[in-house]
C-alpha cells in the first residue's frame, strides 16, 4: 500500500462477513492491477471486489446499466423509453420506468476509462466510493457516527432497479452518504448477489474521513442500549432536572 493512502483500518472493527472495498474511475489504467476476466453486473463487480484480487474493469466487462452511469458510453435509448422495465413487468407502464432515468447521476461522457475496484485490506489508490456490507446494528453504527459532530439528518435514496447508480455514482457526485437493503434491488436479488438483509453503505471519498472521527469518538455500544427501559428513562429525566437547575442557578 502507497505511503499516502488514509488510514481505513477502523472498518475492520466492524468485522463484517464480506469485506469493505473501495472504487476509484478513472480516465487513465491504473498500474499494477489486473484486468477483470469475466462479464458482470456492476453490483456483481462489489461482490467480486469483497472476495477476490483487486482488478480494475473496462466497458466491455459490464453486462448492465453501468458503462451509461459512468459515461463509457452513449445513452441506450431501449433502455430510456422505459419499455424494459414494461416488459419484465417491473412497471405497469413504460412511463413509469422513464422516470427514473431523470433521477439517475451519470458521470461526463468519455470522462471514465477504468473503474479499479479493491477490497481495503489491499488497496493501493486512493478511493472514491468506500462500500460497506453491514447488518442493521452496524448501520446503526454509522448512522449515528454521521451525525455525531454536526447534526445532520441522513437518508436513503434509491429506485426499484438501477441501485448501482445510488451506491456509486450518486455518492460520488453529491457527496451524501448513501445506503441501500440489498433486497429491494431488482437486480441485486434476482441475481442473489447477497444474502437477505445485507445493507450496502457508500462513502463518497469527502464523508471519509469525517465519518472514521465520529466511529473514533462515539461509543460502539452505548450503555443505555442495554441497561433497559427504565434505566434509559431514569438517565433522560435526570439529564434534563440537572440542566433545568443549572438554568435556573444562573437566572438567580
Amino acid at each position: 500500500m502507497s505511503s499516502d493512502i488514509q488510514d481505513l483500518s477502523i472498518f475492520d472493527k466492524f468485522d463484517c462477513r464480506l469485506k469493505p472495498f473501495g472504487i476509484k474511475f478513472l480516465l487513465f489504467k491504473p498500474d499494477g492491477m489486473r484486468k477483470l476476466d469475466k462479464n458482470l453486473s456492476f453490483c456483481e463487480m462489489f461482490r467480486e471486489a469483497q472476495e477476490q484480487e483487486p482488478f480494475y474493469s473496462t466497458v466491455d466487462n459490464f453486462t448492465c446499466v453501468g458503462p451509461i452511469l459512468t459515461g463509457m458510453v452513449e445513452t441506450d435509448p431501449i433502455f430510456e423509453s422505459g419499455y424494459i422495465g414494461q416488459t419484465l413487468k417491473i412497471f405497469e407502464e413504460a412511463r413509469a420506468n422513464r422516470r427514473l432515468y431523470y433521477y439517475l447521476t451519470k458521470l461526463e461522457r468519455n470522462s471514465v476509462n477504468y473503474i479499479a475496484f479493491s477490497s481495503l485490506d489491499k488497496i493501493s489508490f486512493t478511493p472514491d466510493i468506500v462500500m460497506l456490507a453491514v447488518d442493521n446494528k452496524q448501520l446503526e453504527i454509522i448512522l449515528r457516527a454521521i451525525s455525531y459532530a454536526t447534526g445532520k439528518m441522513w437518508s436513503s435514496k434509491g429506485t426499484p432497479v438501477i441501485a448501482c447508480n445510488w451506491l456509486t455514482t450518486y455518492p460520488y457526485i453529491s457527496g451524501e452518504i448513501n445506503f441501500i437493503i440489498t433486497d429491494v434491488s431488482h437486480g441485486m436479488r434476482a441475481k442473489e448477489v447477497y444474502p437477505s438483509g445485507t445493507v450496502l453503505v457508500s462513502i463518497p471519498y469527502d464523508q471519509i474521513d469525517p465519518l472514521i472521527s465520529g466511529l473514533k469518538k462515539i461509543d460502539w455500544e452505548p450503555a443505555m442500549y442495554t441497561e433497559g427501559r427504565e434505566a434509559h428513562d431514569k438517565k433522560f429525566i435526570q439529564a434534563g432536572e440537572q440542566l433545568h437547575k443549572k438554568l435556573a442557578s444562573e437566572q438567580k
